[in-house]
């Protein structure tokens, strides 16, 4: 157990969290933990009606309302869609992130998934958790912090990498009695509807979101549930703070 309760999802567009991880969010927040979620970009080319500034000041709103369903925090960094990068811009704008939130945990997207801009997203985010305590990286204003926190990768989207071969998750989480909160918070990206119909062919994301929490509980034994895998790479923490944290309701290999 910690004494410092707070999580941050990072994200790459608005609504990432909520497909991937916001049942685990919810049940962290019922034992205290503080939410913070953030994403990358504003989902700026996630339209096919609107402009650059007007998608992303309402799927920056549609990404505040779902985090204050936790009581959570929303942060945008505001790099561009489709065009997120490993570079050294980015990679401070991250760590300042991390230096800012100051997370116990941090929930990042799969490191293999269907699109760069996830991939990037988890690297940006492995790099920071590790670099967040480095006094010699300089964010003006925000101090370094240690230790390094906890390293979590969501599932990528189907539970798939970009090959097509399924990817076993190490920690999976009962949401069960939280899915009616997460399918709340995917419900406040009124947005994406229109434009998951129109890009990707696929209707009512709510749906098959569901689907993929059905089928993740299915393979523990319950009703639906979230897959993870933590980074146990040298000097990131060893132990699973989400199993010590959630107890009955987590499956661990």
């Amino acid at each position: 157990m910690t004494d410092q309760k707070i999580v941050l999802a990072l994200g790459a567009h608005p609504d990432d969290a909520e497909f991937m991880c916001a049942g685990t969010l919810a049940l962290l927040r019922q034992r205290g933990w503080k939410v913070h979620i953030a994403t990358m970009t504003p989902g700026d080319c996630g339209t096919v009606e609107y402009t650059r500034e007007e998608i992303s000041r309402i799927r920056k709103a549609e990404a505040a309302k779902a985090a204050g369903l936790l009581d959570g925090c929303y942060h945008c960094l505001e790099c561009d869609d489709g065009l997120i990068m490993y570079d050294r811009p980015t990679l401070l704008k991250a760590v300042e992130l991390v230096r800012k939130v100051r997370p116990t945990i941090v929930i990042a997207l799969s490191p293999v998934d269907y699109m760069v801009d996830h991939e990037t997203v988890s690297r940006l985010a492995q790099t920071a958790c590790f670099c967040c305590g480095v006094v010699n990286i300089e964010t003006p204003g925000v101090e370094p912090f240690e230790p390094i926190p906890y390293l979590y990768y969501a599932d990528p989207v189907e539970g798939k990498d970009n090959l097509g071969c399924r990817v076993k998750a190490t920690t999976m989480v009962d949401i069960t009695g939280v899915i009616r909160t997460k399918e709340q918070m995917l419900c406040c990206h009124e947005s994406q509807r229109n434009w998951l119909l129109k890009h990707h062919g696929m209707d009512n994301y709510v749906n098959m979101m569901r689907a993929f929490a059905e089928k993740r509980g299915a393979e523990i034994g319950v009703a639906c549930a979230e897959g993870f895998r933590q980074h146990l790479g040298h000097a990131y923490p060893q132990d699973n703070i989400i199993e010590a944290e959630l107890g009955d309701l987590v499956h661990a290999d």
